[in-house]
């Protein structure tokens, strides 16, 4: 199996940079694993359930320690962020445990759709996520955040790109969180859907550990910054950024299914 000190040095510091970045993207709204993953698909003898696996185990270590930094900052609810989270554990592990046998090309245009779908959404709603308006304590209130869980953390084991965007605007859309709010408990979650995904994986030996662990240094500071940029810029700055991120998500996907076609 490949380690690090099997590739091309350039190669290994492209995806450090890129792990750095990835961290910090998803630590403010999700969506790092846009950016790792296609870099992670292009080193040489990585067969793409590698890279899966071996993002993942980056992604995790990534999105520890933004949820650490968010919750000692921000005080996200755990009252909706634990079952919501174990909910998605359990669901990544199923998604992973099918996702080799399921062609991405199935899953990129509905998610380009839902995409452009969120944008014109929050676009449309400037004052959405400023302000908290959520109703903990009523049933209605955990069971879709357990819902929201269960199905984005079975999409995240299958897929997984766009998993922390489509979190955020769940928790600020349908149950009204802050933005900040939201990417603090959708930091919470994804950590968990990377778990589960990991628990799938490194049994069925996917996982290229030196490659991972590298890039989850990387990730962790990219993670740390990223959450402490989110903190002290507020939920408008994470609300601005949600839009730039999506709308790169929309693109680069777009592109890929347009591609699929011709």
């Amino acid at each position: 199996m490949m380690g690090v000190e099997g590739m091309e040095p350039w190669m290994l510091i492209l995806i450090l940079l890129v792990g750095l970045c990835a961290g910090w993207v998803d630590a403010v709204v999700g969506g790092g694993g846009l950016i790792q993953l296609p870099v992670l698909l292009l080193v040489p003898g990585l067969s793409p359930l590698q890279a899966l696996a071996t993002n993942k185990l980056g992604s995790v270590c990534g999105t520890a320690v933004s949820a650490a930094t968010y919750y000692r900052r921000v005080r996200p609810d755990l009252k909706t962020a634990l079952p919501a989270a174990v909910c998605a554990c359990v669901g990544s592990y199923g998604g992973a445990a099918v996702a080799s046998s399921i062609p991405p090309e199935l899953f990129r245009p509905l998610i380009v759709l839902a995409l452009v779908g969120v944008f014109v959404f929050t676009l449309r709603r400037p004052s959405m996520g400023e302000y908290e308006r959520t109703r903990e304590g009523h049933r209605r209130h955990y069971v879709i955040a357990a819902l929201v869980g269960t199905v984005l953390g079975t999409y995240d084991g299958v897929f997984g790109p766009g998993t922390g965007s489509f979190l955020v605007i769940a928790f600020v859309g349908l149950l009204g969180y802050t933005f900040l709010q939201g990417s603090a408990i959708a930091k919470i979650i994804n950590f968990f859907t990377n778990l589960g995904a990991l628990a799938f994986f490194v049994p069925h030996g996917a996982v290229v550990w030196q490659l991972g662990l590298a890039l989850g240094l990387t990730n962790c500071l990219g993670g740390y910054l990223g959450a402490r940029m989110a903190v002290i810029r507020g939920s408008k700055f994470v609300r601005v950024f949600f839009l730039v991120v999506v709308s790169v998500l929309v693109v680069t996907l777009g592109y890929t299914v347009i591609s699929d076609l011709t």
